[in-house]
């Protein structure tokens, strides 16, 4: 018996500092950001320039924009949770070959860009940008993407902002399902710090919606995904593309996505309007 109960509180000790642990390591968990000199020079092979503003607390935040001949619109694009712009800039020419600018954030703490990561800074920066891109484009002109932690930037401003509409790449309902998603058996919902409730917000966006997932994804289950399209009120046209050999970061190499990212990006939308 009495070796039992060392057992058992030596399982109860263990969990109890691996919760300690993970509430402790979250950020760096969930955040893999990776800073890089104000000096450092990007190089792409397609045209850009570096955008700065300032956080509603003062922080430099930086982004880069991509222009392109002609254009009939512009992406606000949000990217996932890994690497810098270094990277994700590459993906600019998807948009542009369509016709549209796109504007890259860097969040805090990822490349150039400084201040405390909390999620209401992030959802206040991600606006702050939105309305920027406003001081140069039509609302009806803008399209936010978010790509899979992007979306907890993406589904709030299009909930609290009038964009043409809103794509998601790769997106969860709330951010405790890709983390049970790892660790089942942690208390999540008293750990977490961040919520990325986007199952929420997207309730209150009015703007047409694409969902695009691959049903092999081992980072973000693609129930999630199902869950948040579930959320989009039945008013507001919406469209799920669901790829059955698709994984986390593999979406574009299926001609599927590019066709249907081609059509979104080309066709004028409905817009609808808010009620009062």
């Amino acid at each position: 018996m009495f070796a039992w109960l060392t057992l058992l509180s030596a399982v109860a000790v263990g969990y109890a500092a691996l919760c300690l642990v993970y509430y402790l390591l979250q950020e760096r968990l969930i955040f893999v950001r990776h800073p890089l000199s104000k000096r450092y020079r990007y190089q792409f092979a397609h045209a850009f320039e570096e955008r700065w503003i300032t956080g509603c607390d003062g922080a430099e935040l930086h982004g880069l924009y991509f222009p392109t001949e002609n254009a009939v619109g512009v992406v606000l694009y949000f990217h996932g949770n890994t690497g810098t712009l270094r990277r994700w800039g590459k993906r600019a020419p998807r948009f542009t070959r369509s016709g549209h600018a796109v504007l890259m954030p860097e969040p805090r703490g990822y490349g150039k860009s400084k201040g405390r990561l909390s999620e209401r800074a992030i959802l206040a920066d991600a606006l702050l940008w939105y309305d920027h891109l406003c001081t140069e484009w039509p609302e009806d002109r803008i399209v936010v993407y978010g790509r899979s932690l992007g979306s907890g930037s993406a589904v709030p401003v299009a909930a609290q902002r009038n964009p043409r509409s809103l794509v998601l790449e790769s997106p969860f309902a709330r951010l405790v399902d890709p983390a049970r998603n790892y660790f089942r058996w942690l208390p999540y919902g008293l750990l977490l710090n961040y919520r990325f409730t986007n199952d929420v917000a997207i309730k209150r966006v009015r703007c047409p919606v694409c969902i695009f997932h691959g049903e092999r994804d081992g980072v973000v289950p693609v129930a999630s995904a199902l869950k948040l399209y579930a959320a989009i009120p039945n008013s507001v046209e919406r469209q799920m593309v669901v790829f059955p050999a698709g994984h986390h970061n593999d979406l574009a190499r299926f001609a599927r996505y590019h066709r249907v990212l081609r059509t979104l990006l080309s066709r004028p939308e409905k817009r609808k309007e808010r009620g009062g």
